[in-house]
């Protein structure tokens, strides 16, 4: 039965009508694929030594187990928002003698050979190899290896259980966060705390069987919860929900183009898509802590602190505006059926992408402190230039969109809608203030880097009138051809 299941995975995969289409992403994403396991393995083979290196009076094999945690909870984290949970439509099966039970184990089963599975292996194999060639004992390595895999597979199903739930994303994040503040600021020490746990298990191999046992029940519960839904009646029956009004009337203020910013508003909390792209938002307001701590970025490479700083304040305005108007998609038809005029349709949008990254700004304020008032200025530089330039210039963008939506979908691991478009934006938002801030660093002075990305985004947004006569001439002008293509469902 199970070879049947496979067999039928098989030919819906080549004879879906998705098959063949957008072929380059697919290409792109397996690069990045190989990418990741070869750096993975890189890593593998190469911690020891570069551990031994930098910290030779530590053993390398407590100093990792003292990070574990880190990874641990970082492999969630990216699971929840790029691991696809594996689907089997069972529908067609639930009328046909095929137990319930097989369906349910073909689906939790199958979830065991992904990517995301395999990925960490490509660390703790090479490594546990490592650490035997250079005499640690083979049955603890082994008996420290049994334990990751374990808990990799364990990681996998917990991914089950937490995936559609927002809060379970953001404990996962705030105590990722606590423990990177508190080993950094000194608080507490990580590796103190975390390392003897893992490194009992080295010294006596019979305590991964703990993994065995938390996979067990794992896999049970998830087993239960999918059973307890394997039901013809659930699957054929309806939704029901009760709509919830929310009182927009602040909005009311701005005009006529109020009524398009409260439709973007309900469409933003009520669709998983778009839900997905708003508290995204807030986890980019983190990514300058990756690079304006590093001394290598800040000496030799400060062009990409710009980088960071565009994200910290755009995570909003890059994310969502990139799909303008795919958001639309679904109902495109008959809001350009009705009397409105586009500029203000197109206004709605540039609102929302300021108000975020003016309120994301806002919350950045604590970059004073950790980092110091230069770096604080460049995010503020790249606050102003994604209100001016990026704002405008994803609008223009906007207007060669045509992949339709579905708002319904999750955002993580989901490409609908991307097309090429979506990888040529990059540039300018990118490369246009990474370039200005080099050119004006290199021959005049940081401060002045800055002022440049500054001013650009100020220029933009002086001459916003002008430029928005021109996008939305731009959308008129390809009005029918983003009707018929957003018409599209195949």
């Amino acid at each position: 039965m199970i070879a049947h299941f496979l067999k039928l995975e098989w030919k819906q995969f080549f004879r879906s009508s998705y098959f063949g289409k957008s072929i380059a992403l697919k290409i792109i994403m397996g690069f990045f694929a190989l990418y990741m396991l070869v750096s993975f393995l890189m890593i593998g083979i190469g911690g020891y030594f570069f551990i031994k290196k930098e910290y030779p009076n530590t053993d390398p094999l407590f100093f990792v187990n003292g990070f574990l945690v880190f990874l641990l909870i970082g492999d969630l984290i990216f699971r929840y928002l790029m691991q696809k949970l594996p689907v089997l439509n069972i529908k067609p099966f639930l009328n046909l003698p095929v137990k319930k039970e097989k369906l349910v184990h073909f689906v939790l089963g199958k979830s065991a050979l992904s990517f995301f599975n395999i990925m960490p292996l490509f660390f703790y194999v090479p490594f546990s190899i490592v650490l035997m060639g250079q005499g640690y004992n083979a049955m603890g390595v082994l008996g420290w290896l049994f334990l990751m895999i374990m808990l990799v597979l364990s990681a996998n199903y917990v991914n089950f259980l937490i995936n559609k739930n927002n809060y379970a994303l953001g404990v996962m994040i705030a105590v990722l966060a606590i423990l990177f503040l508190g080993n950094k600021y000194q608080l507490f020490n990580v590796n103190d705390v975390f390392a003897p746990v893992f490194q009992s298990v080295y010294n006596f191999p019979a305590m991964s069987l703990i993994g065995v046992v938390l996979l067990v029940g794992l896999y049970y519960v998830n087993f239960k919860l999918l059973r307890e839904k394997a039901y013809l009646d659930d699957a054929i029956k309806s939704k029901e929900e009760v709509a919830k009004e929310s009182d927009l009337s602040f909005v009311d203020r701005l005009g006529d183009v109020a009524p398009f910013i409260k439709n973007d508003i309900r469409q933003i909390w009520r669709n998983k898509r778009t839900k997905t792209v708003f508290f995204m938002s807030f986890i980019f307001l983190f990514y300058g802590a990756i690079f304006f701590g590093e001394e290598t970025y800040r000496e030799k490479m400060p062009a990409f602190l710009v980088f960071a700083a565009i994200f910290v304040t755009g995570g909003f305005t890059l994310n969502y505006g990139q799909f303008i108007p795919a958001w639309d998609s679904e109902y495109y038809n008959m809001l350009m059926s009705q009397n409105i005029r586009y500029r203000k349709f197109l206004e709605s949008k540039w609102y929302l992408m300021v108000v975020m990254s003016g309120a994301l700004y806002l919350l950045s304020i604590p970059y004073i402190y950790f980092y110091g008032l230069d770096i604080f200025l460049m995010i503020t530089a790249g606050a102003i230039f994604n209100i001016g330039f990026n704002s405008l210039f994803l609008l223009f963008a906007g207007s060669f969109n045509r992949k339709r939506i579905d708002l319904n979908k999750s955002g993580f691991s989901n490409y609908q809608g991307t097309s090429a478009t979506q990888f040529l934006i990059i540039i300018p938002i990118m490369g246009v203030p990474m370039f200005l801030f080099w050119i004006f660093n290199k021959f005049v002075s940081f401060n002045a880097g800055v002022l440049a990305i500054a001013i650009a985004g100020a220029l933009a947004l002086a001459f916003k009138n002008y430029f928005m006569n021109i996008i939305e001439k731009r959308y008129i002008k390809s009005k029918y051809a983003s009707i018929h293509a957003f018409s599209q469902k195949s």
